[in-house]
């Protein structure tokens, strides 16, 4: 099945295919069953795609916007031409676990607890993003933006972060470990 340039509106349930210039708009799927969909230059827009099953589902080049996506396994995804990036978004609980994925875009989300560890994202924008809990270990983060993020902790010791970008107010995230104050 495939679909191209649909504007899907206040739906819950979507049949298995390929989706190609496709708006999603105000869309339920929660623990919605996406294995092998495949989504190209789609845009989510005030949806909940919370615990969605990702397990092969292609992302390439997908915006989220306003979107839930609590506990979603990006780490299951199919790596071939994954892009995506995440505008007012929600994604608590969610996996980046040893992606590959250059460019990825945070904005004015909120990443409580996600998990970074092995991941591979140089050039990851954080731009006004809440990281509490956020796991980073062994995580290349070469020239990322953490200027405006908040709440992070960051090992400089055990994650690659030649030229990230940080700002006065946040280099506490990276400092965490050595316990010292900054006044």
């Amino acid at each position: 099945m495939y679909k191209e340039g649909e504007i899907f509106e206040s739906i819950k349930d979507l049949e298995k295919g390929e989706y190609e210039n496709c708006v999603f708009n105000n869309c339920s799927f929660i623990q919605a069953n996406f294995k092998e969909f495949k989504f190209i230059e789609c845009e989510f827009n005030s949806s909940d795609l919370s615990n969605i099953n990702t397990l092969n589902t292609s992302f390439q080049n997908v915006i989220f916007k306003n979107s839930k996506l609590l506990g979603v396994r990006f780490d299951y995804c199919n790596p071939f031409l994954l892009q995506m990036s995440f505008e007012s978004c929600q994604l608590d609980f969610s996996s980046f676990y040893e992606l590959k994925l250059n460019n990825l875009r945070f904005l004015n989300s909120r990443l409580h607890d996600v998990d970074f560890v092995n991941a591979k994202i140089d050039k990851v924008v954080y731009r006004d993003c809440d990281l509490l809990g956020a796991q980073f270990d062994n995580t290349s983060l070469v020239d990322a933006d953490f200027s405006t993020a908040i709440n992070f902790n960051i090992d400089p010791e055990k994650n690659d972060i030649r030229k990230a970008k940080f700002s006065l107010e946040t280099l506490p995230g990276l400092l965490v470990k050595y316990e010292i104050e900054i006044g």
